[in-house]
């Protein structure tokens, strides 16, 4: 058995001497930083260094109080973050009021999965509640998270979409409009969410690649066509249209013809279809509607008439 002492490695090695911790021990360390700047009122003692200097406003566009924050939401608000700190280290006095939109349809939809099928029976007065209680406990989330990432502003005080105090000023900004004659009743295309039963913003709208079949449809003239040509009295009218959003077909009230162009009418069977003229060919190869001569070479239908824009409506 040897006698001979082990050998310690580590006083072979010439190491600096530090009292710093090796371990950032961070899980203990951020939250007492935290704290301690909490407990100096950092922020307010940061404003008052800069009271009288040169303003620096930064209007923070305010996220959704619908669910917990996520990496899209804490880069933007570190960004901004970034920005109000580095202008206030330049000289300027730069507050930071931060806001939550507690309006809208991501919390709608947070509510209404959570509801599920108990929403059929409550009121809408209940359901803006649950709305109302939902937000205002995902802004609290929020707010406790962006505290943590060291975010500065006024926390204790933020502006809510949802407070009586904001929801009075939009009021009475929306009666100055109509006083001013800014506001009228009018038509216009407007996105339509079928599963909320509510009008939908452009930045609400998700859009994916669809690939649909492009279709050729006829339509039955409902008039007489004899008003178009008198060649066509007692026939089988169609007008055929194509479309590459065979979708929007069971909402078609009507088919829509230029005035100045010239349309054809020809004959296939018992039934006569009308076209654009410059159409005609490509419109009776493609629906298979062409035929043979004694030649055995390609011959087009028989064109009962032509004549400039009219009025069609599909049955």
């Amino acid at each position: 058995m040897s006698t001979e002492t082990p050998l310690d490695l580590k006083k072979t090695v010439n190491l600096p001497k530090t009292a710093f911790s090796q371990k950032a021990n961070l899980s203990q360390a951020e939250p007492a930083r935290l704290k301690k700047w909490e407990e100096l009122d950092l922020y307010r003692l940061i404003r008052n260094a800069r009271a009288g200097a040169r303003k620096f406003i930064l209007h923070d566009g305010p996220p959704y109080a619908n669910a917990d924050i996520h990496l899209g939401t804490a880069m933007n608000k570190i960004l901004k973050d970034f920005i109000v700190k580095s202008r206030t280290m330049m000289g300027y006095d730069a507050p930071y009021v931060p806001g939550y939109d507690c309006h809208g349809l991501p919390i709608e939809l947070y509510v209404d999965r959570k509801l599920g099928a108990k929403k059929a029976n409550m009121s809408a007065v209940s359901i803006r509640r649950a709305c109302r209680e939902h937000a205002a406990q995902a802004l609290k989330n929020q707010t406790r998270d962006f505290k943590r990432l060291g975010i500065l502003g006024t926390w204790d005080d933020p502006y809510l979409t949802m407070s009586n105090h904001y929801e009075a000023e939009t009021a009475r900004m929306f009666a100055r409009f109509v006083e001013r004659g800014y506001v009228y009743k009018g038509m216009r295309p407007v996105y339509w969410c079928i599963h909320d039963q509510t009008a939908l913003a452009e930045a609400e709208v998700e859009y994916h690649n669809h690939t649909s079949p492009s279709v050729y449809v006829k339509f039955p003239l409902r008039s007489d066509p004899a008003r178009l040509d008198p060649a066509l009295a007692g026939r089988k009218v169609f007008v055929v249209i194509w479309t590459t959003t065979p979708w929007t077909l069971p909402a078609n009230l009507g088919i829509a013809v230029h005035p100045d162009f010239e349309y054809s009418a020809f004959e296939s069977g018992d039934e006569v279809y009308i076209v654009a003229s410059d159409l005609l060919e490509a419109v009776a190869t493609k629906c298979g509607l062409t035929g043979t001569d004694e030649n055995g070479e390609r011959d087009l239908p028989a064109c009962l008439g032509a004549f400039q824009g009219f009025q069609a409506r599909p049955t």
